[in-house]
């Protein structure tokens, strides 16, 4: 499986669209990044594509209908529950802010990821 790096200005972006929150954790993944919050990936960068996770299905309808919306993720493996939001949406920052911290707010109410323990 190929996994693809992100440009500077994909990092940017990404970082850019987090919400200002103290818990919000930004951290390397496979050479991309993920935003985690307790524990909880809420967001993904993929090479250039910008994923949420979406929890409430009728939520993640919508946002797959949205031109240019997609799976997120390796292409033959995408990651359930995730959406790559419109390339479109590069031009329109506040959208991708809005999806960010709607991702943000939903997962935020999962309970904490428990830490792996150590080998």
């Amino acid at each position: 499986m190929q996994i693809p790096k992100p440009s500077d200005a994909a990092k940017e972006r990404f970082t850019s669209s987090m919400p200002d929150d103290p818990r919000v954790v930004v951290k390397p993944m496979f050479g991309n990044l993920g935003a985690f919050v307790n524990g909880n990936m809420f967001a993904g960068l993929f090479g250039d594509r910008i994923g949420v996770r979406v929890l409430d299905e009728g939520v993640r309808t919508e946002l797959e209908s949205t031109e240019g919306a997609g799976p997120f993720g390796p292409e033959e493996r995408p990651m359930g529950g995730y959406v790559s939001v419109p390339e479109a949406w590069d031009r329109e920052p506040e959208r991708l802010t809005e999806w960010v911290e709607r991702a943000f707010d939903e997962v935020a109410q999962l309970p904490p990821k428990a830490p792996k323990s150590k080998r």
